[in-house]
Order: structure tokens, then C-alpha cells, then sequence
């Protein structure tokens, strides 16, 4: 495996999971009544659509094919939270417990990709700009924890 083949393959782990966090993210706007739980979720839902474009921008960069997959854990994360939220008595709660749960992931996530030590500077910096946006997410949603 070449330089650039293995970057790239590390690139559409990222892009398969970014997509994976779009749809779950679609997928709570869609299952909670709050309106700032929803809003957070819809604006949560598009900024892993963005990161998905710019993600793909890298990846042609490296003149590798754009994998966009939908991962078999991605599918059941959502179909969990499907069941937790007919069942939670607050479902509300249970979609941000869920949210966060998916957003420490992510972290670690790019985290993974951020300690390849040959990773091109820009590669290095938009993961590193993804990551801290998640991050600095995951401290707006715990406030809304307080909300719900």
C-alpha cells in the first residue's frame, strides 16, 4: 500500500463515520419534540455535512476513490436509539445521552488518524479543525442536558 493509498483509507474511515453522524444526528432532530434539541441536532446534522465535502476534497487530493458507505455499527447505533426512544420515559434525555456517547467516539476517532505521524500538514489541520468543533460541541450539548 502506497503513502497516499494508506492516508486515503484512513480519510474514508473518517468520511464513512462523518456520513454515519450526519444521518444520526437527521435521525434525533426527527425523534425530539424540544426545539433547541432539535435545532442543535439539525445544525449538528449539517456540520457533518460539511465536514463530509471537506473531507472528500483531501481524499481527491490524494487521487483516491471517495468511499461513501453506511457502516454497519452506524446503522445499529441508530436503530438503538430508534428503540431507546419508544421506550425511554424521556427520550429527550436519552437521544443526548446517545449524542454524546457518539461524539466522544468521533473524537477518539480522529484522535486515531491525528496520531499518524505521516499525515500531510493539511491533512493534519483540517482534522484537528473537525476534531475541535466537535469538541467544542460536546460542551454546548451537555448545557442542553440541563434543557431536556
Amino acid at each position: 500500500m502506497t503513502y497516499t493509498e494508506k492516508v486515503g483509507e484512513k480519510l474514508n474511515t473518517l468520511l464513512e463515520r462523518t456520513y454515519d453522524a450526519e444521518r444520526g444526528f437527521k435521525k434525533a432532530a426527527e425523534n425530539v419534540e424540544n426545539e433547541n434539541l432539535k435545532g442543535y441536532f439539525q445544525n449538528k446534522a449539517q456540520e457533518r455535512y460539511d465536514f463530509g465535502h471537506e473531507l472528500k476534497t483531501e481524499i481527491k487530493q490524494f487521487a483516491q476513490e471517495i468511499d461513501k458507505g453506511d457502516s454497519f455499527a452506524s446503522k445499529a447505533h441508530r436503530s438503538w436509539m430508534d428503540i431507546k426512544n419508544f421506550f425511554a420515559a424521556n427520550s429527550e434525555e436519552a437521544m443526548l445521552e446517545e449524542a454524546i456517547k457518539g461524539e466522544k467516539a468521533a473524537i477518539d476517532e480522529y484522535q486515531d488518524v491525528l496520531d499518524e505521524t505521516n499525515l500531510p500538514p493539511s491533512t493534519e489541520t483540517l482534522l484537528t479543525q473537525q476534531k475541535n468543533k466537535i469538541a467544542s460541541g460536546l460542551t454546548n450539548i451537555k448545557k442542553l442536558e440541563d434543557i431536556a
